[in-house]
């Protein structure tokens, strides 16, 4: 029931929305209020009840709902026994990193009792993004979906759909997941994979007990759907499709891009897509379902989570049927889905790609191992960018910048790796030690930057989505191996690549993105895999202030929580 209402206020969200843009109103910036009270409750899936936190009560949370020009006023209140912030993942915050949320970056976690107003302003962006806790593993239970409309006497760049909903694709675990984090960590061992897939937190038919919790869109013979997918799953890229049913892509990461249509997505944790569908189909039931991709020998929770199109007036008897979802390993369909993305790029939403470069950075990605003799193996797994392994400082870094504390972070991450090597050859099994420090790298304001990112071979290759917080990037390049700087650059797309705030680093190969470093502040940069970020495969940009205050960091609000 709580689904049907979610999916009846989105739609009424939808139709207010357009009546108001046949009506032409002119524009007028509201000023939205939610309340976010962090509480504990217990929850049952799969035959298992546990006590989870959530927000409000609620899994998944609730959707923050804006227009293009609002602004937003988030209280969060913490009632539960975890220190917590939250990150609204994809706004761009400008000058305004106080409202980010990633603990020990912008802010200071909100403590037991307390509580932080998060005050910003979506400027500039429309579409779907999304909300999680950036602190341990509680976004493991703790997310929600962004919806952003256009301005108002703007219409979608595509048909206007009959009705919309949202596909929030997480991941479940029976046992308390910050227990096994722990237990895990001690060992210096991953800890185990997730129990179940799960669509706006139900599991679905597929996993015991969980027939009544199955997620289920009802849907008119004839009429078109905007889907919202989210993958606020932890660890686990996913492929999703409908049986029976085509999905045309008109946006990611709150970004539109140039209509295409498919079977299958590919989405990975952190990333957004909007789908258009037709109920074209006999009138039916018909499933929806997302597994992990993963082409690499990493353990991933292979289970399938599902949920149900249901066409009015379809008995609940009918038994669905099953769409034909690639091979967990399938990389030709991975990499063909991704090199179809492509930005809209019209006179109304351009793709303004930085065509000259100030400043030219490649990070490898690793993944690596430092002595632990208290470890079960004597050695802790752990991860880098440069062969440097993040240490998370006890101040955030945002006021360590803003008032000039010293000692807190150094401004000398390197452009490039120490020292260069095979990056995906043979597997490197020896001298997999990093090095461990709280270091930015510092870009001038106004500053064009591409960073290439090189998956390597350090104990295995294996994909990472990347999220830069603060920014949208073009995604201009990508290839399998290792990147060629006299070769690749002239393959790039400088016309229309696509325009997010997450991306895929293959599996053995490299991802080339550009972006303009116009938004003054210290910004995450971070792997969106749990497991790599809790194993330090982060770091973070200091961006300088412009010469104006206009283009200078904004004072911190007074309710910012003490470190």
């Amino acid at each position: 029931m709580a689904m049907q209402l979610d999916t009846y206020f989105g739609s009424f969200f939808l139709c207010i929305f357009c009546f108001a843009c046949f009506l032409n109103f002119p524009a007028e910036a509201a000023v939205r209020k939610y309340q976010f009270d962090i509480r504990v409750k217990n929850v049952s899936r799969l035959c298992h009840a546990k006590p989870i936190v959530t927000v409000n009560g609620r899994f998944p949370g609730p959707t923050v709902y804006a227009r293009e020009g609002d602004r937003v006023l988030i209280n969060v209140k913490n009632y539960a026994q975890y220190n917590i912030s939250i990150h609204w993942h994809g706004l761009k915050q400008f000058r305004n990193g106080w409202a980010d949320g990633p603990a020990y970056i912008t802010q200071c976690p909100i403590k037991t009792g307390h509580s932080y107003t998060y005050d910003f302003n979506v400027t500039g962006q429309r579409g779907t993004l999304w909300w999680h806790a950036h602190i341990l593993w509680l976004r493991a239970t703790v997310y929600g979906a962004i919806v952003i409309m256009p301005k108002e006497g703007t219409m979608f760049p595509f048909p206007q759909p009959h009705g919309e909903t949202k596909i929030i694709l997480g991941e479940w675990w029976n046992s308390d997941v910050e227990t096994l984090v722990n237990q895990a960590n001690k060992l210096g061992l991953p800890p185990s994979t997730s129990d179940a897939h799960t669509i706006n937190g139900k599991p679905g038919p597929l996993f015991p007990c969980s027939s009544k919790h199955t997620f289920s869109m009802e849907v008119e013979a004839g009429k078109t759907y905007l889907l919202r997918i989210i993958n606020a799953a932890l660890n686990d890229e996913l492929f999703f499709s409908i049986a029976g049913h085509n999905m045309t892509v008109v946006e990611i990461d709150a970004v539109y891009t140039k209509p295409f249509t498919t079977r299958v997505i590919l989405i990975a944790p952190g990333q957004t897509t909007n789908v258009l569908i037709k109920a074209d189909q006999p009138p039916s039931r018909y499933f929806m379902a997302a597994r992990p991709f993963m082409d690499a020998p990493v353990p991933v929770d292979n289970k399938t989570v599902t949920g149900i199109l249901h066409y009015k007036g379809t008995p609940n008897t009918v038994l669905p049927s099953m769409p034909k979802l690639p091979a967990p390993n399938n990389t030709n369909v991975a990499s063909s889905y991704n090199k179809r993305l492509k930005s809209l790029n019209t006179p109304q939403f351009p793709a303004n790609v930085p065509l000259k470069v100030d400043r030219r950075l490649f990070y490898t990605v690793g993944l690596g191992a430092n002595a632990c003799p208290s470890c079960q193996n004597g050695t802790q797994l752990t991860a880098s960018l440069n062969n440097i392994t993040f240490v998370m400082p006890k101040v955030g870094l945002l006021q360590a910048h803003y008032f000039n504390i010293k000692g807190v972070f150094k401004t000398d991450f390197p452009d490039r790796p120490p020292v260069p090597f095979n990056y995906t050859g043979a597997p490197l099994t020896a001298n997999l030690g990093t090095s461990l420090g709280t270091r930015l790298s510092k870009l001038a304001f106004n500053s064009t930057i591409e960073l290439v990112l090189q998956d390597t071979n350090l104990l295995t290759v294996e994909s990472h989505p990347f999220h830069l917080h603060g920014f949208n990037f073009f995604v201009v390049g990508s290839g399998v191996g290792n990147f060629d700087p006299s070769k690749d650059p002239a393959k790039f797309n400088l016309v229309d690549p696509p325009e997010r705030n997450t991306v895929g680093v293959p599996t053995g190969g490299w991802t080339a993105i550009r972006f303009r470093a116009d938004n003054p502040g210290v910004w995450f940069m971070h792997c969106h895999l749990e497991l790599h970020t809790m194993w330090g495969l982060k770091m973070a940009f200091v961006v300088e202030n412009g010469k104006s205050p206009e283009e200078s960091i904004l004072p911190p609000p007074k309710d910012l929580p003490p470190c």
